[in-house]
């Protein structure tokens, strides 16, 4: 049996869409069966990531029980894709997400679920349909602060946070710090992908950004956060990396205890 995570922000332009379509094919490269779905129903743009553009049938024809969960399943190469409807306007009940995607966790290892950016039915309706959540967020003010109102949520509906990804870091002193963004948050940070232009160049290649540029950092980054999901060890491809472990980051220490409380 497969589980359920809900990849979550209540600020647009986090690159949360990115994060979900970067971790899937991390995912997939070790070895997972996974399914991408786009729970932002309002206004999907995960399957224009992945190059699933006008699909005849979405979540939102599963939703409404116009269509079958296999018939709105596309196949992306290393992975699948569960897109909603871009160009139609179909009235759905979110919360009927979890009840209909249910059955997919016996066929898949992990299904990842892109949430919608703001505090409505369709971000309760991915948390809800969650086994466990992934918080992105940025290190600048606004989003912290839309980022405590995420958090709170998932408390409150009892779905465990597994962790937060900061993306988009620059490393400069007017971002804030990750020790403050832990203590502010009161969750870890369990991946650090650095701002890299590339990500929009894979973007309007429509390839997620680890195969698009495998040796960058941020590709590591999503590398070693996919396998501490799944209960491995991430093994470093570069020298470089492998010296970095003796000096571990904050990010990976947190891995570690994440992987020691979870898989141990």
């Amino acid at each position: 049996m497969g589980k359920t995570v809900g990849i979550v922000s209540l600020k647009g332009g986090v690159g949360k869409t990115s994060v979900v379509s970067s971790l899937g094919a991390a995912l997939s490269s070790r070895g997972k069966k996974v399914l991408l779905i786009d729970g932002n129903l309002s206004s999907p743009t995960l399957g224009l990531h992945l190059n699933i553009v006008e699909p005849e049938k979405t979540l939102h024809h599963v939703l409404n029980r116009t269509a079958t969960t296999k018939e709105a399943i596309y196949d992306c190469g290393e992975f699948h894709l569960m897109p909603s409807s871009i160009f139609e306007n179909i009235r759905v009940s979110p919360l009927m997400l979890k009840n209909r995607i249910q059955g997919l966790k016996r066929s898949y290892d992990i299904i990842l679920i892109d949430s919608g950016p703001n505090l409505d039915e369709e971000t309760l309706a991915v948390m809800l349909a969650s086994d466990e959540i992934f918080v992105v967020t940025t290190p600048d003010r606004p989003t912290l602060s839309a980022t405590i109102k995420a958090i709170k949520l998932a408390k409150q509906r009892g779905t465990p946070i597994s962790g937060l990804i900061l993306n988009k870091v620059n490393n400069k002193n007017f971002e804030i710090s990750f020790d403050d963004v832990e203590e502010t948050l009161d969750i870890p940070v369990l991946a650090v992908i650095p701002y890299d232009v590339a990500v929009l160049e894979s973007l309007s290649n429509m390839m997620p950004y680890p195969f698009f540029k495998p040796k960058s950092k941020g590709s590591a980054e999503f590398n070693k956060l996919a396998a501490v999901m799944i209960g491995e060890k991430y093994k470093p491809a570069r020298l470089r990396d492998f010296f970095r472990k003796l000096t571990p980051s904050r990010e990976e220490i947190n891995r570690e205890v994440f992987y020691e409380s979870s898989f141990k």
